[in-house]
């Protein structure tokens, strides 16, 4: 039996390893002719701006991440990639990634790397790719880091 997936989520945060897990989902995405999603949450509790009940995220996080989201989009379409959507989003990247996005686009995989920027969060709560490895209702991937690899 061959597994074909048709939709694949890449999260990304801008990280080495989130870097290496878009690769990775772009080579099964030409394999597989799937439709690449490129997710990307913005993290409210840690990005928002001061203020009592403030959500607003300051503007230069915004910007940040649609940059980034638009260069990994240009990436992938120059590796041959014919079907890319870049997704932004905010809250927690570990719950939006595994139920609401996912569900929302049937990911049927979906690709992240082992750890990302926020070591803080991965002592204190354990790490985004964990909480999609348990969480998710479709296969993952976790790229792990080069050394790692090792």
């Amino acid at each position: 039996m061959t597994v074909r997936y048709n939709t694949i989520l890449v999260a990304v945060d801008g990280s080495d390893e989130s870097k290496r897990a878009l690769r990775k989902a772009m080579v099964l995405a030409k394999d597989h002719g799937a439709k690449l999603l490129l997710a990307h949450i913005i993290e409210t509790l840690t990005t928002a701006a001061p203020g009592p009940g403030s959500q607003a995220v300051f503007p230069e996080v915004d910007e940040k991440a649609i940059n980034m989201l638009k260069e990994y989009k240009e990436l992938a379409e120059k590796e041959g990639v014919t079907d890319v959507k870049e997704i932004l989003d905010y809250g927690s990247p570990k719950v939006k990634i595994a139920k609401d996005v996912a569900k929302k686009y049937h990911v049927n995989l979906i690709v992240t790397g082992a750890a990302g920027l926020n070591a803080v969060e991965k002592f204190l709560i354990g790490s985004v790719s964990q909480h999609i490895t348990r969480h998710a209702a479709c296969d993952v991937l976790v790229v792990r880091s080069e050394t790692e690899d090792k």
